[in-house]
């Protein structure tokens, strides 16, 4: 059965080599390859390299080559269609079925590379030409030197309708529609698609013309200032990178790639001496396009625009890189000065400038916060509980449960940082004797007691209207963990506006922090007279002996869930009123909110259940230590 050379090159672009390799021959990292001791001859010193950049493993000690198939048929010993098969099930492809026209269509697919090198020809023919003078002033004032334009291949379209039909009559007219040439309009004659443009060929991996992108001379209402090709036999613009054969070799040197915009942008990266770069096809960055990048190196750079565009691009790259992040691999992101493109930061700053801003990317990480946190205006806990929503949901979008546990964790680091800035103790004056004792920091690991008129007055503040489970519980857990009061002081103020009760505890809590002594009795001790906490198993803060880290993270998480009830309840209430003037869209924001105070009784209860569970394992293992020593179990 034939099977054609794209389907076969498709087949090769899906299977990553060395993991292929590794399931039975232990790899090592060398460089931008893999090495080891060759499995094909006996060895002390490792001579075998799979480099999967270029999709082929190589013995220098005695000379075995191959690709995927080949290490199936050589060391499974399997026929050339079963190892295709095998590799075929794996990418998820459909192996073709044996068909008499198969062989007929590879040949139309090597006619229409055919087609596609004589119009890249007539191209660059006719910018050369009488007719092309405009196009060659414009890259002239672009800044283009005649070896770049040559390199690139640079060609003009003639603003005629039937110019390139002609000029390609040799071949049948169904090609010329099926390479994405000619527009086929019903009852019409088939008419050029790209007219009074300058023209650049999209190339593959093998350096063939499989499409082309053409750009207007000046930009006018109503005409897109860029048009490619479309989807055809040879072009998936999903899985194509411009300029991806020549950045392969760069950035082999530099271990690196930078993505850019648009082919403007990497043709202009190029005439300064940064050669690593490609540009997707004039859309956000795909999976496929993404794993490409990640067979050049491990963690891609975005060089995007300033402008709210190039944001929103980095964005949605950010948005298809999350669900792909492995261990290694992730992306970077470097944003140019607001209103500049890369061709004018060289112009303005030369190649220096340029390079200097690429040695400084942000993270990934960096670039989800920044963008959540500046999306929109936080003037309200209703819109910082947004943000945190939004953060989230970010990372639940991660699939390696690590990488999504740890991006959770630095952004709600992070959110909880900016939510509830420290408490600047000393701007609230000089105390008296009673009042602070001067400028002594606080030790968030040391253990800590509450000095007994602190708990009178907290105990008598909370016998007020106020006193619920979750208030109560985190005015406890503060004063068991007086090194977090600091913490989340604006939070808790915010919080107390219009009750004057919950305002007393909150400003006496937040006067006497400085008080708050070690003690070398217990990490957490807390005196007798404050009231007993709603459900003391309930909270880890609350209880004596758990982890401290543990029981600050929960108590943050509380006090979080405490300030964003109240603005729900007040949102409900607002969906409500509004039931007369819009009914569909009062009732679907009420059940909206209302799910996500479900979700925070739920989380309370998770809550609950953690400390239960670690409860009984406790009483498990005090009761297997008071057995008699007949009745333990013995090694």
């Amino acid at each position: 059965m034939a099977l054609s050379p794209q389907w076969l090159d498709e087949l090769k672009g899906r299977i990553t080599l060395s993991t292929l390799i590794q399931r039975t021959v232990k790899l090592q990292r060398a460089g931008r390859e893999w090495k080891a001791c060759c499995p094909f001859h006996s060895e002390n010193t490792p001579s075998f390299y799979v480099n999967d950049q270029k999709g082929f493993y190589h013995c220098f000690g005695c000379q075995q080559h191959g690709g995927a198939i080949d290490w199936m048929m050589e060391q499974h010993g399997l026929p050339f269609m079963d190892a295709v098969k095998e590799l075929a099930s794996e990418a998820g492809m459909e192996v073709p079925a044996p068909d008499p026209r198969a062989a007929q269509r590879a040949e139309q697919r090597a006619t229409l590379h055919d087609v596609m090198a004589a119009a890249q020809e007539w191209f660059v023919s006719q910018l050369a030409s009488p007719a092309g003078q405009q196009a060659r002033a414009y890259l002239e004032r672009r800044g283009f030197s005649e070896h770049t334009i040559r390199r690139f291949g640079f060609g003009w379209a003639p603003d005629d309708k039937q110019a390139i039909r002609k000029a390609l009559e040799t071949f049948d007219e169904r090609l010329l529609i099926e390479a994405g040439l000619l527009i086929e309009v019903e009852d019409k004659v088939p008419y050029s698609r790209f007219r009074g443009r300058v023209m650049l060929p999209i190339q593959d991996a093998r350096e063939r013309v499989i499409a082309f992108g053409g750009r207007i001379l000046q930009d006018r209402d109503g005409v897109a200032k860029y048009l490619n090709s479309p989807d055809t036999p040879l072009f998936d613009k999903g899985r194509t990178l411009y300029n991806l054969h020549r950045a392969a070799t760069a950035s082999r040197k530099t271990d690196r790639v930078i993505v850019a915009e648009g082919y403007m942008d990497v043709i202009a990266l190029a005439a300064a001496g940064i050669e690593d770069a490609v540009a997707p096809m004039g859309t956000a960055l795909t999976e496929q396009q993404i794993e490409l990048l990640w067979r050049m190196a491990d963690k891609p750079v975005l060089c995007f625009d300033g402008d709210k565009a190039g944001t929103r691009a980095a964005m949605r790259a950010a948005e298809r890189a999350l669900p792909l992040l492995r261990p290694g691999h992730s992306l970077r992101v470097v944003q140019l000065p607001s209103g500049l493109d890369p061709d004018d930061l060289i112009k303005s700053d030369g190649r220096k400038g340029m390079d200097k801003l690429l040695e400084e990317p942000k993270s990934l990480l960096d670039l989800v916060w920044e963008h959540e946190r500046d999306a929109s205006p936080l003037a309200s806990p209703e819109d910082k509980a947004g943000l945190k929503a939004r953060l989230i949901e970010h990372t639940e979008a991660i699939q390696h449960p690590d990488i999504r546990s740890l991006y959770r964790r630095e952004l709600l680091d992070r959110y909880g940082t900016f939510a509830y800035p420290p408490r600047d103790f000393q701007k609230r004056g000089e105390f008296q004797k009673g009042g602070f004792r001067g400028n002594r920091p606080f030790d968030r690991n040391a253990p800590q007691r509450t000095p007994p008129h602190v708990t009178q007055r907290l105990r008598r503040a909370t016998t007020g209207a106020f006193r619920d489970m979750l208030t109560s519980a985190v005015l406890n857990g503060l004063a068991r963990h007086p090194g977090e009061i600091h913490r989340h002081a604006d939070a808790l103020l915010g919080l107390s506006t219009g009750d004057a009760k919950l305002a007393q505890a909150v400003n006496f809590l937040l006067d006497h922090a400085q008080e708050l002594e070690a003690s070398g009795n217990s990490p957490i001790s807390v005196n007798d007279s404050l009231p007993p906490a709603p459900d003391n198993t309930r909270f880890s803060f609350l209880m004596e002996g758990p982890d401290p880290d543990e029981a600050r993270e929960d108590l943050a998480e509380a006090v979080a869930l405490l300030v964003e009830r109240p603005a729900l309840e007040a949102a409900i209430v607002e969906a409500t009123r509004r039931f007369d003037s819009d009914p569909e869209g009062a009732f679907a924001e009420q059940q909206r909110l209302r799910k996500r105070k479900l979700e925070i009784d739920s989380r309370l209860g998770q809550m609950a259940r953690k400390r239960a569970a670690s409860q009984a394992l406790e009483t498990q293992d005090e009761e297997a230590g008071e057995l008699p020593a007949t009745e333990q179990e013995t090694d």
